[in-house]
């Protein structure tokens, strides 16, 4: 599972086998904008004149935040400075340790920092952007071609666990899921999945929309990282995604 900018590459690369997506898992970006400050009445042009920690230059999550930030009225080289010089897993404490006002940081991440009275969750990058398919499954042509049962197979697993995730509770999907977070107990876990509960992060089905690859399209051409488009109805094949939901 990754993002489908993946297969975008691939296929402008000029690869006669390249990628399709089939199913599509998440339809926001699940990082949250943490301040060193508390702030009841945040809007993004707080930013302005601030140091924020977004993640490496090129990666989707720093492509989304600066999307945002210029659907906001700000200039990305002007009004505030990107400090994205910082490896993913080492943000949180690069935030804690050091002069940034803000950080973007995912769950459980962002609830851990925030407990431990170094951050204070002021808004929602992923809520902020509108939806953008931000994690889905992929395979080659050539083996969704050779392998119809398995794809399909794999892509009602995947349906059936969205239907499950929307009928539960936070509480019991963090119950569910908490073996893959030893770390973090389960009220924090609950608190984390309740917050993407609460942005409509998970798609209801693995059916991914036009609009939402389009918008992800837009996102990366608006940070400089894509110079051509790709085709919706060539990179993804929703034959499998639509037959999981019959």
């Amino acid at each position: 599972m990754l993002g489908p900018e993946a297969a975008i590459y691939v296929y402008n690369e000029g690869k006669e086998d390249y990628i399709e997506v089939f199913a599509q898992m998440t339809k926001r970006d699940g990082s949250f904008l943490v301040s060193r400050e508390k702030n009841d009445d945040f809007k993004w042009t707080d930013l302005k004149g601030t140091t924020v920690i977004p993640g490496r230059k090129g990666g989707v999550p720093y492509m989304t935040f600066e999307y945002v930030l210029k659907q906001n009225g700000l200039d990305t080289k002007k009004d505030l400075v990107l400090d994205d010089s910082i490896k993913f897993d080492l943000m949180a404490g690069a935030f804690a340790g050091g002069d940034a006002e803000y950080v973007t940081l995912f769950e459980p991440t962002a609830s851990m920092t925030e407990a431990q009275g170094k951050g204070y969750i002021v808004a929602s990058v992923g809520e902020a952007s509108g939806e953008i398919p931000y994690t889905a499954y992929f395979a080659k042509k050539s083996y969704i071609e050779n392998n119809p049962e398995i794809v399909q197979g794999f892509t009602n697993a995947v349906y059936k666990g969205q239907v499950w995730v929307k009928e539960h509770t936070a509480r019991e999907i963090a119950e569910k899921v908490q073996s893959f977070f030893p770390d973090t107990d389960l009220d924090m876990l609950t608190n984390s999945i309740q917050r993407y509960k609460d942005i409509d992060a998970w798609n209801e089905t693995p059916v991914l929309k036009q609009e939402a690859f389009d918008r992800l399209q837009t996102v990366m051409q608006t940070a400089g990282e894509l110079s051509q488009k790709a085709p919706y109805d060539v990179i993804v094949n929703n034959k499998f995604a639509k037959e999981a939901i019959k």
